[in-house]
């Protein structure tokens, strides 16, 4: 089960985007206690979001209203693009490699966790040493510039010569079997579940569980990997879903939000 959080931006992502509304604390508990969380949960979750700056809170009369934040707001915005815009199956590639070439000194030890981390959260995989790859043109300068580490790095853009095996590459770059994996968890959950009964709870748990797994997911060219990669059939598998819970009534206690 994805947890309250992400549950509550599932939520917001489907009513309050882009539509300058907040919506009443009440009407989140009782849509999180369809999926079996308790009011107590959700509200200690939509407490410690607003402490981080996920929420702004905003009152009518005696009842307290939650909006979204700038960052609340790119996240979810970021997570529409992953899914509508980009999509889980990279069949559209271009055939360019981002290469990114770093060497911090030895005594670097978080400087070096951080900035692989950032690589691998963006797509990128490790080749050789301080060399990392992803496919496509991706915006590796804001990574190298966030973390102060511009004299320590070194950005391109390329193609591999006929003589590079790109299939085996991406095999030695990318732990190909813990992506797939992710894939395959989603339609062990979801290819035969039963008819839902309660279309907004599961639509929420649908797209929550699908950000999961295409959010680290480096979108590869999927004509260099295996013949039945799962992200395909797990793709058009939520498509279809999505469909089925389009549009799912909610009664929840939306008010404009108010210039702070």
């Amino acid at each position: 089960m994805p947890s309250p959080q992400t549950l509550v931006l599932m939520l917001l992502g489907d009513f309050v985007l882009d539509r300058d509304v907040c919506v009443y604390s009440g009407s989140v508990i009782d849509t999180l206690a369809r999926l079996g969380i308790s009011s107590h949960a959700t509200r200690s979750t939509l407490t410690r979001m607003a402490g981080r700056d996920l929420l702004r809170r905003q009152r009518h009369g005696r009842r307290m209203y939650f909006g979204l934040t700038p960052r609340s707001t790119a996240i979810l915005r970021d997570g529409r693009r992953r899914i509508w815009d980009t999509g889980a199956v990279n069949d559209r590639w271009d055939g360019t490699w981002t290469l990114l070439s770093f060497s911090l000194p030895e005594s670097w030890q978080r400087q070096r966790h951080d900035l692989r981390s950032q690589l691998s959260w963006t797509g990128f995989g490790p080749l050789q040493g301080g060399l990392w790859i992803a496919p496509g043109e991706v915006n590796a300068r804001d990574i190298v510039t966030g973390l102060g580490l511009e004299a320590h790095a070194r950005v391109f853009h390329a193609r591999v010569d006929e003589i590079t095996d790109i299939a085996a590459m991406i095999a030695d770059a990318y732990d190909l079997a813990e992506v797939a994996a992710r894939y395959q968890d989603f339609l062990d959950r979801w290819e035969n579940a039963p008819a839902a009964p309660d279309p907004l709870a599961a639509r929420l748990r649908l797209t929550a569980e699908w950000l999961d797994a295409i959010r680290r997911d480096p979108r590869l060219p999927v004509e260099h990997l295996p013949a039945d990669w799962p992200a395909v059939r797990a793709q058009k598998l939520f498509r279809d879903l999505e469909l089925c819970y389009a549009e799912p009534t909610a009664p929840l206690d939306l008010q404009p939000v108010r210039e702070q």
